[in-house]
């Protein structure tokens, strides 16, 4: 259903699963992500917070639940708890550039703007493939480390 586009039917179904499963961590995960989609942010919270509490999370699951949950808070006004939870997932996968993406948009709107543009260079020096990047890619990461540093 979820890959069908078809969320509030996915929802109906999940919820009755998640009370007979508590346990279950993938779940747990699939009923955060389906409230998201139905901009039901706040009520993902609780469910994401199980996925990533519970033992069993596929990798590739877990790395979804941490950007989120993170963004969830985000969205929520909740900013210090985003970048908290999208830290936390950077220091666990240190090459994912979605997860160091969204805790750049987190520190900006957590009123850290140098950081999270540092961050958001970072990740365009790290991944872009565009000529025009590559060719400057050595200075967009020297900036990325040092946004003040002039020369």
């Amino acid at each position: 259903m979820r890959e069908e586009g078809r969320p509030r039917e996915a929802r109906e179904l999940l919820l009755p699963l998640c009370a007979a499963h508590p346990e279950d961590a993938g779940l747990a995960y699939q009923t955060a992500w389906v409230h998201d989609v139905l901009g039901l942010e706040a009520e993902a919270v609780p469910h994401y917070r199980r996925a990533l509490a519970l033992p069993g999370l596929a990798e590739a699951d877990r790395r979804g639940a941490l950007l989120g949950l993170g963004s969830t808070y985000r969205v929520l006004g909740r900013t210090e708890e985003a970048v908290e939870t999208l830290s936390g997932g950077v220091r666990e996968f240190p090459d994912d550039a979605a997860l160091r993406a969204f805790l750049a948009m987190a520190l900006y709107s957590a009123g850290r703007p140098k950081e999270a543009l540092e961050l958001a260079l970072a990740v365009l020096a790290d991944t872009s493939a565009d000529p025009g990047i590559a060719a400057y890619r050595r200075a967009i990461r020297h900036y990325a480390d040092d946004l003040d540093d002039l020369s």
